[in-house]
């Protein structure tokens, strides 16, 4: 079975950087995508970016394009968020997804595994 296990969360000021990762296992499948999501308190989840293995092709939704940047390590199984100039609107928990098929997506019904989430708080 697929396994997902997120890091990197945590506390950071307005302005800063973090660096999540997704560190997949368990899966057979060539072709697939990634996806990250976030859930504010109160809010539905949300697509943030997603990444294929068929063509590295990647989405970031609206509110995080120019400042989120995902990325893949397939020698180490693991996807990356860099995202920077945070926000006080970016505080949610952050999850990672794993879908079959390369499509990339931001609908989180499409995706088939999803791992347990990691807290990112943005302070003023």
């Amino acid at each position: 079975e697929v396994q997902l296990v997120e890091s990197g969360g945590g506390l950071v000021q307005a302005g800063g950087s973090l660096r999540l990762s997704c560190a997949v296992s368990g899966f057979s499948f060539d072709d697939y995508a990634i996806g990250w999501f976030r859930q504010a308190p109160g809010k539905e989840r949300e697509g943030v970016s997603c990444i294929s293995s068929v063509d590295g092709s990647t989405y970031s939704a609206e509110p995080v394009k120019g400042r989120f940047t995902i990325s893949s390590d397939n020698a180490k199984n693991t996807v990356y968020l860099q995202m920077n100039s945070l926000k006080l609107e970016d505080t949610a928990v952050y999850y990672c997804a794993f879908k079959r098929g390369g499509y990339i997506s931001d609908y989180a019904p499409t995706f088939d595994y999803w791992g347990q989430g990691t807290q990112v708080t943005v302070s003023s």
